[in-house]
């Protein structure tokens, strides 16, 4: 019987990779015999070694023999030649005799045939172990593998009755130093992180990633009439940071010189339909950039925007333990809904402390949208008459 220490370790492994194997999957490998871990690896960066070979390479480094041996894995392993070779062939050459695997590969080109493969050429294939746990590491990758769309999430930090400001627009700092760290984790973690033009007019803010060893995401601001300041950090630092600049291509027909002095700068502009941004639209830009998931860290309007949209598949809340009361903003405005019914539906799926403040996580729920039928809305509307809270502020 599969040992589940061992998947554990794989997993702790996997997510050493985490910022740099995207579009692919977070993968961990674990190589045991006789009850004793003889090599170990992970996918450490989109293009190097996978999981597997990388275990394997440790192995031999190592001195072990691994015939005979079992190998844990946190997904199914890979059977096609891309940028790597099969992993299904390097485990068969090896001469490992037991395959324990946690996730199923949702894709096409992999799904089943890696067990298949395995089992043909005689090797023990223990499928499903320790799967939900595995299965979380990846949500990024499933989704974009499966829907062709980027994994959206919604990050913000709030006060206990719910304020993302003071009644003046003071947000610094409303989290606590942990959790603003956590926060610029998931910059790392997720590819782009997008924020409304009312957030760059008020902070002017660089949306980069500040931890040791991070990737700065790419930068996606949303900026239906192009007023992003030429002089903005954004646009100043876009030569060493990806930038994307959303527009409406009715509001831009006669902005010409300000798009060529943003892509003189190495910003792509990229307009889309409509009066206001369509997310949805852009989202599907993202993706056929192989941008897999998106960090939405901007005002109360732009996020009305992407839940009304139906984008928003995940929520990060750090609640502070203050009480700001009066009139002050909360982390969603915009129209706002009528009806109870046509509420954003989400699941709690993991609370945390962080040194006092609460972090709740929540995932939309399956087979509902997580849209409402009220009038559009500028996600760029009044940014001129509020006072945005920046993703620099915001935790």
């Amino acid at each position: 019987m599969p040992e589940p220490q061992f998947m554990r370790h794989a997993i702790e492994l996997a997510k050493l990779g985490t910022g740099h194997t995207n579009p692919n999957p977070l993968v961990g490998a674990v190589i045991v015999k006789d009850g004793v871990i003889i090599g170990e690896g992970y996918h450490h960066i989109y293009g190097s070694l996978h999981a597997e070979r990388d275990a394997l390479k440790d192995c031999l480094e190592k001195n072990n023999d691994p015939r005979g041996a079992t190998i844990y894995i946190t997904l199914e392993p890979c059977c096609h030649f891309g940028k790597q070779p099969p992993c299904t062939h390097a485990v068969r050459e090896s001469g490992i005799s037991k395959v324990v695997i946690g996730s199923r590969d949702p894709n096409p080109i992999v799904s089943g045939k890696g067990t298949a493969f395995l089992r043909e050429n005689g090797i023990e294939v223990y499928e499903d172990f320790l799967r939900e746990e595995c299965d979380s590491i990846n949500e990024i990758f499933f989704h974009y593998i499966t829907t062709k769309t980027p994994f959206v999430a919604l990050k913000y930090a709030m006060t206990m009755d719910g304020k993302i400001a003071t009644k003046t627009g003071e947000s610094k700092w409303i989290s606590n130093e942990s959790s603003r760290a956590h926060a610029h984790s998931l910059r790392n973690k997720y590819t782009c992180i997008m924020a409304g033009i009312g957030t760059v007019l008020a902070d002017d803010p660089m949306l980069n990633c500040r931890i040791n060893g991070g990737r700065n995401p790419v930068r996606v601001i949303c900026d239906s009439s192009l007023r992003i300041p030429l002089e903005s950090k954004i646009v100043q630092s876009a030569k060493d940071i990806t930038t994307i600049v959303a527009c409406c291509k009715n509001k831009t027909q006669d902005k010409a010189e300000k798009i060529a002095s943003l892509e003189n700068s190495s910003i792509e502009v990229f307009a889309t339909n409509g009066d206001t941004v369509d997310l949805k639209e852009l989202m599907n830009h993202l993706a056929t950039k192989n941008l897999d998931s998106v960090l939405i860290e901007g005002g109360a309007e732009l996020n009305f925007s992407a839940l009304k949209s139906g984008i928003v598949r995940k929520v990060y809340s750090y609640i502070a333990p203050k009480c700001f009361g009066g009139s002050a903003k909360s982390p969603v405005a915009g129209p706002g809904i009528e009806k109870v019914c046509d509420s954003f539906n989400f699941e709690v799926t993991d609370t945390k402390m962080i040194d006092g403040d609460v972090l709740v996580e929540y995932a939309a729920i399956d087979g509902k949208e997580n849209s409402c039928d009220n009038s559009s809305i500028d996600c760029n509307t009044n940014c001129d008459n509020l006072t945005s809270i920046s993703a620099d502020k915001e935790a």
